[in-house]
This record gives structure tokens, sequence and C-alpha cells, in this order.
């Protein structure tokens, strides 16, 4: 994972903070991006003794770690400078250490965002990880953008990682006769079939990648699009044709996901015998190991035997690879089987667009909630991914209940956040970025102020009372130290 940037703080201690030393003769040590690419930045003394001194036991961390916790790990005692990204050195100019944002933000590549100059702008505003969505484009479009990704790492001293986001075997629309996008209107008869249907396609007609699709509605299903964004109701099923009315308009977008609700309830026994990952899926991820991406996210999981098997299959076709797979969390058997899901995986991500289409809206939030803590706990990544400013797609300000969800998610100590539609076709990608961007590093601020306040909580880990005497001596440390260097700031 040598062009990687890991997007978590391996240690889960959220935040690392470092007392405030005295401004001092400075000695300046050169920052090293790339092998042929030198910059440097000014650290006192003080600081860097520190520093040398906590890197043998503090926060390890891998590749191109940002923050304090990639800084810290960078250094070795007798080590001449400290290897960071050209984002992240300028935030510790800017900012200093203490300041440096650990959220780490994810962007969606698509058309407004695929060239060169577009994510440059995205890895000068923050972008952390670029991810493509492979339920959209082709492999020869995936690839370009990969090859952009790298070659902006090369040349620029970025650490742009690659998440590469599998379609899932669920129920998906097709690509709406290569039109870009659909929009219904209210009361319209909309037909979708498992037909194939040549050029040029029959109005108002969409196809259904599953052939049993007829035989499982019934005529007064609710059939939902894209987690809920259109909502249509079964009127008629004439064969391999299901006619349905369109009851909440909106944009129908290609591969969007199908999900049926019948008398208030999810129709979830049609997915049963659906394979998660599908056999298009497989040739996705031989690609994506091929391009050698960073992380592979595989959607609609539901088991821990899904994760197990994709990981012997990269352990088997790429011997020694750092692929990390992400378990996306969208369907109720993911909810089922959440502890031994996350176990199994590197990391998940709570895909709220999907997992709301699938339970009732007002208990996303919990759901949310409940995998965030448990990924804590486990000492997992977690991302919150959908809809996070979902307004910028089509305006240049997000509304306020979206910034107070982003909010949420990093107050929760979310390790990443991911933008979809609004950075992948979306009219202010860039604007998007720096709005989760600001929104983090405020939120983090205020995190670290009120918890100078807070009673240290730390659990009882010792069995014996040998350890448990060991471990009040520890705690009384940790204690002294919050006590001593809690409340000051790093200056810069």
């Amino acid at each position: 994972m040598s062009q990687s940037l890991q997007f978590i703080t391996p240690s889960r201690a959220p935040y690392f903070t470092l007392p405030k030393f005295p401004r001092r003769s400075c000695t300046r040590f050169p920052v090293i991006n790339l092998p042929n690419t030198k910059r440097s930045i000014t650290i006192t003394p003080s600081l860097s003794s520190f520093l040398h001194a906590t890197s043998s036991r503090s926060l390890p961390s891998g590749n191109s770690q940002t923050g304090a916790a990639g800084v810290v790990s960078a250094l070795s005692v007798g080590a001449t400078g400290i290897e960071v990204d050209a984002v992240t050195e300028a935030e510790l100019k800017e900012n200093g250490f203490r300041s440096t944002r650990r959220t780490k933000l994810i962007c969606t590549i698509g058309p407004a965002t695929c060239g060169f100059e577009q994510l440059e702008a995205l890895a000068v505003g923050g972008m952390n990880v670029a991810r493509i969505n492979m339920c959209h484009g082709s492999r020869e479009w995936h690839q370009t953008v990969i090859e952009r990704v790298r070659r902006l790492n090369d040349e620029k001293g970025f650490a742009v990682a690659i998440m590469m986001d599998t379609e899932g075997s669920e129920i998906h629309m097709g690509d709406l006769g290569g039109a870009a996008s659909a929009k219904t209107e209210d009361g319209e008869i909309w037909t979708f079939s498992v037909r194939a249907f040549g050029t040029p396609r029959p109005e108002r007609t969409i196809n259904v990648n599953y052939d049993g699709f007829a035989e499982d509605v019934k005529v007064g299903d609710e059939l939902l699009v894209d987690g809920g964004m259109v909502r249509f109701e079964v009127t008629e099923k004439i064969g391999p044709d299901v006619k349905c009315r369109c009851t909440d308009p909106g944009l129908l977008l290609p591969q969007a996901n199908l999900t049926l609700w019948r008398n208030g309830s999810l129709v979830s026994e049609r997915n049963a015998m659906l394979p998660t990952i599908s056999s298009k899926d497989w040739l996705d991820i031989d690609f994506g190991i091929a391009e050698g991406v960073d992380f592979i996210a595989i959607s609609f999981v539901k088991s821990a035997e899904v994760i197990n098997h994709l990981k012997s299959y990269i352990a088997a076709r790429a011997c020694g690879s750092e692929i990390a797979v992400i378990a996306k969390m969208e369907s109720v058997d993911s909810l089922k089987n959440l502890e031994e899901i996350i176990q199994a995986s590197d990391g998940a991500m709570v895909a709220r667009g999907d997992l709301g289409a699938q339970i009732p809206l007002e208990q996303v939030p919990s759901a949310q909630q409940k995998i965030v803590q448990l990924c804590r706990q486990l000492n997992k990544p977690v991302i919150v991914a959908s809809q996070l400013l979902e307004s910028m797609i089509e305006y240049p300000t997000p509304t306020r209940a979206e910034v107070a969800d982003v909010s949420e998610a990093v107050r929760q100590r979310a390790d990443a956040l991911m933008l979809s539609g609004e950075s992948a076709m979306g009219q202010y990608p860039e604007k998007a970025l720096a709005v989760l961007r600001s929104v983090s590093v405020r939120i983090e601020k205020w995190w670290r102020e009120e918890k100078c306040h807070e009673a240290m909580e730390l659990p009882d880990v010792g069995t014996l009372f040998a350890d448990s005497i060991s471990e009040e001596i520890c705690n009384s440390a940790a204690k002294i130290g919050k006590s001593a260097f809690g409340s000051v700031s790093l200056s810069h």
C-alpha cells in the first residue's frame, strides 16, 4: 500500500495531544513525500525530543498516515525526517500537530471529477480516498481514473488511496438505454421488465436484472428506487412486464437499487437465493486486484463467511497483497450478523441509502450509532456514507440539517465520511468536500475542548490482584498526564 493512505487512527484513541513547549531556537527537518521531492517544516527542539521519545510506543500507523498518529509513527530514533503527504504538510504548518484533521474524507469519482485537474483539486481540498463505483462506467474508464490518481500521487506528492466498490447482487435497474438519468412525474405509468429491449427502447420502460422479478411482485406492492428517492405502486402484471404508477416522483439513475415493500414490510425472500458476490463482482474484483487498489468494498454483505471467502481469494490471487476488505452495512441481513461481519472484515461502511430502504427511516440513526460504536469497540475503522450533503448535488450551500448530520457522524468518532453523488455528478464537488473538511475540523476541536473537562473512564482489564495493582498505577499516571497537559495546546 505504498501509495495509499490509511483513513483510520489505528490506536483507536481519537485524538493525540501534546504538551505545550516554549518557543526556542528551531531545527528544520526535511519532510520527504517522494524520493525526489523534499520539503521542510519547523519543529522546536523540545518537540523533536518528545516525538522521538514517543515514536516507539505511541500510535502505530501504516504508510502515509495523516494527523499526529502518522507524524509520530513516521519518526524513529535517529530519524532525520517526517514523511507526510502534501495536504498534511499544509495542515501541520497552518494548525500544528494538535489540530490536524483526524476524520478522513472519501470522494466518489464520476463524470464531474474524473479529469486530472478535478482530481488534483479534490486532493488539495483534503480527499484521502478516491472511490470508484463499479455500478457505473466501464472497467476501461475506471482504469483511467486509477492511473490518474497514481500519477497525482507520484507527481504532486499526495497520498490518495483507491477504494473499489462492487455492485452487489441485489436487484438493480438497467442503464436507462444510455441516458444519464430519467425524470418521473406523479401518476406516470412506467414498465419494469426482465426482457431485453432493442434500440430504441420503449418510452418509460426500465430493465430489471432479476429474472424472477415479475413472479415475486404483487399488485399493490410498493417499489422503492434508490432507497426511496422515487416510489412506485404496482398496478398490473403482464407476463414479464410489471406496470407501476409513480407515487413519489424524482430522478431515476442507471443501476439504481430496487426494493419491494408489501403491507408496510420489506419483501426479502426474493433475494435469499442471490449470492452476495455476483459473477460480475468477481470479474470486478479480479480487475481491482490487478490494478492494486487499496480497498475493496463489498455490497450487501450477509455473513462473515463471504468476507472470509473473499480474503482467501485475494490472498491466493495476489500473494502478499495489502488490499483491505470493507463490509457495507446496507441490508437487514447485515444488521442480524453485525458483530461477526465486522470482526471478519478490515472495516465497515454504514451505507445509509440502501439501509434506509430496508428498515424504517426512523431506525437509521440508531443503526448508524450502533454500527459505529461496535466498530470502535472491535478496533475496526468505520465509514459513514450516503446523502451526507445531498442538496449540494444541485446547490452550492448545504442545508443546516445536513451540516448537523455530518457533525453527528464526526461526534460519534466515525473514521471517515464519504461523498457519493455530491462528488461523482454534482455541480459543486469541491465545495461539498470543503464543507466536510471544515465541519470535521471544527467538531474535532470542539470535542477536544469538551473532553478536557470530562472525567476519565478507564475500563478494568486486570483479573489477578497483581495485575490490578499495575493497572491502578497506569491509570494514575494517565490521569496525572491528563491533568498536566489536557488543557494546553501545542504552539506552532
